[in-house]
Order: structure tokens, then C-alpha cells, then sequence
């Protein structure tokens, strides 16, 4: 049974979720087929070329996430829709960048968390997947925007559409199923590094149209 908001249909039904998406420079793809998404903490073990921001990095360094025995960079972080806030703050390079595409099933692995938006922010709650997904509202998630003219308005939107899913370690590869470019340059990079899943171009994605 779905309830209602002032925006839409609460997204509380697990069938809803099709995908998860992972966005990442597009020279580490290699490296994830092989080892998986991992987490802040194991990645900084591999060469790697990041595409987060510091400043929200060491927010995230800090946050604990219940019980309170790991932080946020314990957690491998996926988003529900990869076309919000970070991606917009990224657009210039997405040539580089890709969305990798991860399977819904990684939502019943044992100690998932899901947010309710941006894992460092102030006001976050932590929920265990997959029944925090009944605290998620699709209509702000998956809004094609998040702009609006009341301020307080606009930071719940904007913090809405960042709503993570974190995954203790890591991600295994077996649970990436293709990925998203933003046109033909991003298609051939990602072929270039041997990636051999399914590539998908979606401009709108990555806010180029």
C-alpha cells in the first residue's frame, strides 16, 4: 500500500526500485569490474581518479551510521536517480564521467542502509534496507528538477534528490548490469577501458540537454 505527500506517491513498494546508480570517473571502471564498488575507506587502497568533493568528504569521514560503528566512508554509496545535485555540480566533466548501473538486489544484502538524502547532510536519517525505502518520496526523487521559489522548499527538494543507498565494504562486480554515458566520447572511453555490459547514452543524464 503507497501513501501520499504533498508531492507525489511515497516510494515504499520494493518492486519499484529497477536500478541503483553509481556515478564514477570513467578510467576506474576497470578497476571496479574487477574488485567492485568500494567503499571511501577500501578505494583509497587502489589508484584511483575521484570525482567527489573534498569539502563533503570530510563531512562524510564524520557521520556514523547506526549503530554507530562505521561512518558513512565504510559504505560503498549508490543514488536512486544519478541526474541530481552531484551530477549537476560535475557536468562540465562528463565526457569522463559514467553511470554505472547496479542491480536492485544489492538493496536485501545484509547491513544496508538507506538515507533519505545526502549521507553527510545535517538533518539525514538512516533507515536498514530494504523497509527505510517506506521514508523515501519518489515524487522528490525522481523529480526532473528540484528548484523552487520558497528556499526551505528548495534544500528539502535538492537534499531529497541525493537519497543514498550504502552497502557496507563494497559492491561485488556481479551486481553491475551496463552503464551511462553522456554521448558517443564517454561510449568510447568506457569501451576503450573493456567494459563489455550494455552502454546506454543519455545526455539528459548527466545535464548536457
Amino acid at each position: 500500500m503507497q501513501g501520499t505527500s504533498a508531492l507525489g506517491t511515497y516510494f515504499v513498494n520494493r518492486a519499484d526500485v529497477a536500478e541503483l546508480h553509481y556515478i564514477v570517473a570513467i578510467g576506474n571502471v576497470q578497476s571496479i569490474m574487477q574488485h567492485g564498488i568500494l567503499c571511501f575507506r577500501e578505494a583509497k587502497r587502489l589508484p584511483h581518479q575521484s570525482v567527489a568533493m573534498a569539502e563533503v568528504q570530510q563531512l562524510r569521514q564524520a557521520k556514523q551510521v547506526p549503530p554507530g560503528t562505521r561512518t558513512v566512508h565504510d559504505y560503498a554509496n549508490l543514488y536512486f536517480d544519478a541526474r541530481n545535485p552531484m551530477m549537476s555540480k560535475r557536468r562540465a566533466y562528463h565526457a569522463g564521467i559514467c553511470v554505472l548501473r547496479v542491480r536492485h538486489e544489492v538493496l536485501d544484502l545484509a547491513g544496508v542502509m538507506i538515507t533519505d538524502q545526502n549521507a553527510a547532510s545535517n538533518y539525514v536519517r538512516f533507515h536498514p534496507s530494504p523497509s527505510g525505502l517506506s521514508v523515501l518520496d519518489s515524487a522528490r526523487i525522481y523529480a526532473a528538477e528540484w528548484t523552487h521559489e520558497d528556499t526551505i522548499e528548495y534544500w528539502r527538494r535538492k537534499s531529497a534528490k541525493c537519497a543514498e543507498v550504502l552497502v557496507p565494504d563494497g559492491v561485488q562486480p556481479s551486481f553491475v548490469s551496463g552503464a551511462y554515458v553522456s554521448g558517443p566520447v564517454g561510449y568510447a572511453a568506457l569501451l576503450a577501458v573493456g567494459f563489455t555490459l550494455s552502454i546506454t547514452l543519455d545526455p539528459n543524464l548527466f545535464f548536457v540537454i
